[in-house]
């Protein structure tokens, strides 16, 4: 059962996708709120088109739904923010766990992490480094659709833009692990 948190969560980041997913981030419309998410996190700005602003989406999300800096590791890059989850799921601490794809299914308000770039990075990895290319999106909704199980995610600077993106899943609801990016970590959101 989805909490207040991750449904406020969840809402935060549906809401971004609404006004914001018919604009490229070039727009003066995306780019004014892409220097929102990176000045209301305390993160230094300095483009909207040449520095990836993927994991500052996200921060933002989390941040703005409710979680402190205590609860959530506000960062520029995705593998930040894991790296310590997996260190909190590691210790039993903390409202972000971070776990394999095969430990837990998805749910709302998750963060599912995902390789780029052509890397092939697993949770072994993630687990020990904090600095690697990849992406991560918020879980909006879990359903069951033509093609099965799936978790719709909604993310920053995909396509330039705030995108959805249908995660497939595994008849018992895991995430289903691709060749191409294949996903990294879940980040299970206990807040």
């Amino acid at each position: 059962m989805p909490s207040p948190f991750t449904m406020k969560l969840a809402g935060v980041a549906e809401d971004q996708h609404t006004q914001f997913h018919f604009h490229n981030e070039a727009d003066p419309i995306l780019c004014q709120q892409i220097r929102r998410y990176w000045t209301d996190l305390s993160l230094g700005f300095t483009s909207c088109v040449t520095v990836p602003w993927s994991a500052v989406f996200v921060s933002w999300c989390v941040k703005q739904a409710g979680a402190s800096a205590a609860e959530f590791k506000f960062a520029a890059a995705h593998s930040v923010f894991v790296f310590e989850a997996i260190q909190q799921a590691i210790n039993g601490t903390g409202v972000f766990r971070g776990v394999e794809i095969t430990a837990d299914k998805p749910a709302i308000g998750d963060i599912i992490q995902n390789n780029r770039g052509g890397n092939t990075f697993d949770f072994k990895f993630a687990k020990n480094n904090k600095n690697y290319e990849s992406h991560s999106a918020i879980v909006v909704e879990t359903g069951h659709d033509a093609n099965g199980p799936f978790a719709l995610t909604i993310g920053g600077n995909e396509g330039n833009t705030v995108h959805q993106t249908i995660v497939p899943l595994t008849d018992d609801g895991f995430i289903r692990q691709r060749p191409n990016s294949p996903f990294i970590c879940l980040i299970k959101d206990l807040k």
